[in-house]
């Protein structure tokens, strides 16, 4: 064999060598890319099951409200699904909860945030003033009004609204904190899916 012959082998080694080397350098990035797509565009994840929202609220019947943008994005990342809803008078925020997260917010901070003025935080064993125990739950109006819910008024340019919240697991125990509820569920205390439900009232 002449001395080109004698390289060719080699060269070739050498080469494969090298493409393998890139190859498995850029494995990483194309990983990170993807997670950065995903995450740029997040109704490409797989999504959950629907959720069957309650038809009736207090016995009136419910109807379904859009979500604001900046609820559409919370709602890209939250691990669950959320519906904001009203029988005409009341406003319900309903989440639907696959895991423990941190995303789960007090509705008290929450209104904070808005510019309320939150006051008489306490717990209450309904979530009206005057509650109405004529209608009786059912597995489309759940939860119903009795049980313990925390409670607070909320004050902000002469609007006055009384909101009340609370979580249920699986089991039907129920939380009305949610720091309480995330190291419960996260320590495998509590089993979901969850419901966290506030509700807010004109006063």
């Amino acid at each position: 064999m002449g001395p080109a012959a004698a390289w060719r082998v080699p060269n070739q080694l050498r080469w494969r060598l090298t493409l393998k080397a890139a190859c498995l350098g850029i494995m990483p990035v194309l990983a990170v890319a993807h997670a950065v797509v995903l995450g740029q565009h997040p109704e490409a994840r797989p999504q959950p099951a629907s959720v069957e929202w309650p038809r009736t609220w207090q016995g009136k019947p419910l109807r379904p409200l859009a979500l604001g943008a900046v609820e559409q994005r919370f709602a890209a990342n939250f691990p669950g699904q959320l519906a904001r809803l009203t029988n005409g008078e009341d406003l319900l925020v309903w989440r639907h909860v696959s895991r423990p997260t941190r995303m789960l917010h007090p509705a008290a901070d929450c209104y904070r945030a808005l510019g309320y003025q939150v006051k008489d935080e306490h717990l209450s064993s309904a979530v009206a003033d005057t509650p109405d125990h004529s209608h009786a739950a059912d597995a489309a109006s759940l939860p119903a009004t009795q049980g313990l819910w925390r409670c607070f008024i909320a004050d902000k340019d002469g609007q006055r609204l009384r909101v009340c919240e609370r979580l249920e697991d699986a089991q039907g125990r129920v939380f009305t904190d949610t720091s309480a509820w995330y190291w419960a569920a996260s320590l495998g205390q509590s089993t979901g899916p969850w419901q966290a439900l506030t509700v807010a009232q004109a006063q």
